[in-house]
């Protein structure tokens, strides 16, 4: 689960991490207010769980309470990448003198967590790291030792960090484990003219496994996530947006993760993820078209289904059902295999939609779903 920057910067203060000072509202006349008694001039910033709010205009520098009103106006219902900004932070603006990177994140495929950190912050961290690697110091963690001022003091070294910030990657790593995340990030983390270090702005995801724990977080900005995936939340569905064009229907992690690898191989690329599990029936396949179907990005769906405890006969009857219910407005392929898959295949040849076309392989199926994409 994302915490919005506000949400994080609250985090971050709790924790002895030094902080602007700021405010949120969902109210232009009350930014007025806040930037009355943060001293006038402030930065306004759209909260939303998503990157990129500079360039899209989010982020603007307000010169006095009246223009905070205006710009917290201009900001407050603007459309970010999907995500509709609900709520603005007002912060007093500093005089920076140096710009840093710090980041705490899960390592999987290692098995530990990895500080990563580098000299230059800033929007572009991530041209930097892409054009100039050996700029970001990547430095694995025992997570039975965590971060102790030593390894603070070898994470800072690697980096080029100056040495006032060995404090903050000591209190960053409390906020990991106490607030059970999987990620904190400061970007950028600054030294001002004055010398002081102050984390401008933060980014924290918390470990779903551990929401019970973290209850507070629980409700707040809900109606403002992707819209897709609450709509697909509120559905029970297991459903990830991505930014594609070919909607993904498949039958259990595994499947789905593997359709998603073939269609980007055939040139085209996935508009979600979504797992229907063990069950397709009428219901669960309408709802999974329809979520689909309401992002304007996607021009095709392929539904990979391999059939074992669900049979196909029972998948098939579930699409044909459901396209009773789900007006479909773009080419869908469908890939039945496995348990009475003969079957299936009969039942929507029978139903004869004209824009549902059968393919027997995998990757044949995928190639024709990322062909309908491509040339739509």
């Amino acid at each position: 689960m994302d915490l919005y920057e506000h949400q994080a910067r609250e985090l971050f203060e709790e924790h002895g991490i030094p902080v602007p000072r700021a405010e949120v509202t969902d109210s232009p006349k009350r930014a007025r207010e806040i930037a009355r008694g943060l001293g006038g001039r402030v930065v306004v910033k759209a909260q939303v769980k998503t990157g990129g709010r500079g360039k899209a205009g989010g982020v603007k520098l307000a010169a006095d309470p009246a223009a905070a009103e205006i710009t917290a106006r201009q900001i407050l219902g603007m459309d970010i990448k999907g995500h509709t900004v609900g709520k603005v932070m007002l912060a007093q603006p500093v005089d920076i003198e140096s710009e840093f990177y710090v980041s705490y994140v899960l390592d999987r495929a290692a098995g530990r967590f990895l500080a990563i950190a580098s000299a230059e912050g800033g929007m572009e961290i991530e041209e930097v790291a892409a054009a100039r690697p050996e700029a970001v110091a990547r430095v694995h963690i025992d997570p039975a030792v965590g971060v102790t001022s030593a390894k603070a003091a070898e994470i800072a070294a690697a980096a080029g960090l100056p040495p006032q910030t060995v404090d903050v990657l000591v209190r960053l790593w409390e906020v990991l484990v106490r607030e059970d995340a999987v990620l904190v990030e400061v970007n950028p983390l600054v030294r001002t003219e004055q010398g002081r270090i102050l984390a401008l702005d933060g980014k924290v995801t918390l470990d779903d496994n551990a929401r019970f724990r973290q209850a507070r977080w629980g409700t707040e900005g809900a109606a403002h996530d992707d819209p897709l995936e609450a709509a697909a939340a509120e559905k029970g569905l297991n459903y990830v947006k991505l930014d594609g064009e070919v909607g993904i229907i498949g039958n259990g992690a595994g499947l789905v993760m593997s359709t998603l690898d073939v269609v980007a191989g055939c040139g085209a690329r996935p508009a979600n993820f979504l797992d229907i599990g063990g069950g397709a029936s009428a219901q669960i396949m309408a709802d999974g078209l329809s979520v689909i179907l309401s992002d304007p990005a996607v021009k095709s769906v392929f539904v990979n289904v391999f059939g074992g405890i669900t049979a196909c006969d029972a998948v098939a009857d579930g699409i044909v059902r459901a396209l009773d219910t789900v007006r479909l407005t773009k080419p869908l392929v469908v890939r039945l295999d496995g348990n009475n898959a003969a079957r299936g295949r009969a039942i929507l040849d029978e139903h004869a939609h004209p824009l549902v076309q059968q393919v027997t392989t995998m990757d044949g199926a995928a190639r024709r779903a990322a062909q309908l994409a491509t040339t739509a």
